[in-house]
């Protein structure tokens, strides 16, 4: 996740970050995408159950029951095994969490746990009673879904009003004292949109903005045609970075990043270069901090039914299961594809081994197995020229 309003708008600093690092106590939410601690933040799909079908869902949920999903109880000796690893962030997704019957009390045990829960919704069940619900339960966020303007949303999302019902859920949180925040995964079919979507979050005071690029997984493998091209998206990354400072300068107060693609931090830095060059060797220091893709490091997935993956993305490749083993176990044992994640750099091919800043980014590994077949070759959605690629 690259923090685009951290970096330009310099909101983060390296002091800020190593003088919590120096605590025994957790950074704090806004810092912890420059954690250099091997605690995960995780990615729990709650149920594989949707109330909707999206064109770019990764792991293809749909309206329907699913068998074997983890019980209350397995849940319960989860959310404790991750408040004894200290976990930094236990993310409830899905599916839809909000359809899973119990997430109201599993969110408060996490919540007294120590844990800071958060929900990833598509806004669409999210009314005043579920969202005092939310806050009752200790929930600290919810990020909701919105892929384009009204047309483009309801037909991304194969729901007629999906649209209007997520910006209501939006509004419901933000009434009832939920920090809440719009995701957008941006492709061939909304990046015309995105104007709109920056109007939109500054008219509703939107306090946070995650742009996230397209992976190539689940249904969002058959969309890989429908990427950006190499000029689209730097033309994309060149009005968020513009936005970003647009609504800093205005005093909106909102926090812009972007995610799965950390190319994006090394198109800032260049923009840093050019602009603020003062300040560049402190976005490097950062962006070390960030450390690059974090899957297998900074990042898990655990799904329905329990099985642990590198990402959450990475639905066909297990680490293991909480039923037959503790997380924290899991997490630690010495699985092969875990340990070359986590030094990503040596192992990458292609345009990412030659790239200068491989430690600062390492590209998507899921989208280079889509395109070529090979896990450690080259992002194909790396839009930096060679000439960006290379420290000066």
């Amino acid at each position: 996740m690259i923090g685009c309003t951290k970096l330009l708008c310099g909101t983060a600093t390296v002091s800020e970050v190593i003088k919590y690092s120096g605590h025994e106590g957790e950074l704090p939410p806004q810092l912890l995408q420059f954690s250099d601690r091997n605690r995960p933040l995780v990615v729990w799909n709650v149920t594989n159950r949707c109330n909707l079908r999206c064109k770019h869902c990764y792991i293809e949920a749909e309206d329907r029951q699913y068998k074997d999903e983890l019980s209350t109880d397995e849940a319960k000796a989860l959310i404790k095994d991750l408040a004894a690893m200290k976990a930094p962030v236990l993310l409830f997704s899905g599916g839809e969490p909000i359809i899973r019957k119990d997430i109201y009390e599993l969110g408060a045990l996490a919540a007294a746990s120590g844990l800071r829960p958060v929900i990833s919704s598509n806004g669409t069940l999210i009314d005043d009673e579920v969202a005092q619900k939310i806050k009752k339960a200790g929930f600290q966020y919810v990020g909701i879904s919105i892929d384009g303007a009204q047309a483009t949303h309801d037909e991304f999302r194969n729901h007629q009003g999906a649209f209007m019902e997520a910006i209501n859920g939006i509004k419901a949180c933000i009434r009832n004292g939920v920090k809440t925040g719009m995701r957008f995964t941006v492709n061939k079919f909304n990046q015309a949109d995105l104007p709109a979507i920056f109007d939109i979050i500054e008219r509703e005071g939107i306090p946070r903005f995650c742009m996230y690029h397209l992976v190539y997984a689940g249904r969002g493998a058959e969309m890989a045609n429908m990427d950006t091209t190499s000029a689209e998206k730097r033309d994309i990354l060149e009005l968020v970075s513009r936005k970003t400072l647009e609504l800093h300068r205005k005093g909106v107060e909102v926090e812009i990043l972007t995610t799965d693609n950390h190319a994006d931090g090394i198109f800032m830095l260049n923009y840093i270069k050019q602009h603020e060059p003062h300040r560049a060797s402190e976005i490097i220091q950062l962006l070390e901090m960030h450390g690059g893709c974090s899957a297998g490091t900074k990042f898990a997935n655990i799904d329905p039914r329990g099985n642990v993956h590198p990402c959450q993305f990475w639905q066909d490749y297990s680490i293991g299961n909480i039923r037959e083993k503790p997380f924290s176990q899991i997490w630690t044992s010495d699985d092969e594809l875990m340990i070359k994640l986590r030094e990503k750099d040596k192992h990458v091919t292609g345009k990412c081994g030659a790239c200068d800043y491989k430690s600062l980014c390492s590209g998507c590994r899921i989208r280079a197995r889509a395109v070529y077949g090979d896990i450690w070759a080259e992002d194909p959605a790396c839009y930096l020229t060679e000439a960006e690629t290379h420290r000066k």
